[in-house]
């Protein structure tokens, strides 16, 4: 990893270079980190293209809780109980009412684009351990089977629907 700058400022030259980069890969997304996996605070910038697909997932080995702050685009952001079932959705941006989100440990949670050049600042607990970072459910398909776009599909519709 390369030698921190003790300062580091978020740009909008930087973002756009970052969300050229989500462009330019098969997932649609790609971020930035500010941290050493080693680090007790996780800090990075997720830029994410809307064909991009973030499976469910929670926190749980060890229980770590999340922040994510929309700095550009927007994101529909969902969570949903033990079985899969939603229990709620929302619009985040820097144009919307809601602009952040903080989770607890263990909230089953996942978000998508919705405008193209999405970049979400995003902070949790370390340090980072692949083994343990997340879990995922069975409940949803894991990034690249074929079913995932159908179940996002899903997900986008929700925030479509008309609200009663």
């Amino acid at each position: 990893m390369p030698e921190r700058a003790p300062v580091e400022f978020v740009t909008a030259a930087g973002l756009a270079a970052l969300s050229r980069r989500a462009r330019a890969v098969a997932r649609g997304r790609t971020n930035q980190n500010f941290h050493a996996p080693a680090d007790g605070y996780q800090r990075m910038l997720n830029a994410i293209q809307p064909s991009s697909y973030v499976r469910p997932h929670r926190h749980v080995t060890p229980g770590k809780s999340e922040t994510f702050v929309v700095l550009s685009g927007e994101i529909g952001f969902f969570w949903f109980d033990d079985e899969g079932g939603l229990r709620g959705a929302r619009r985040i941006g820097p144009d919307q009412e809601t602009r952040a989100v903080d989770l607890e440990p263990g909230v089953w949670h996942c978000f998508l684009a919705l405008a193209p050049d999405t970049v979400v600042f995003e902070g949790k607990n370390g340090p980072y351990d692949e083994a343990t970072d997340k879990q995922f459910p069975a409940w949803a398909p894991p990034e690249g089977d074929p079913a995932a776009p159908e179940y996002a599909q899903g997900l986008l519709r929700i925030l479509a629907a008309p609200r009663p």
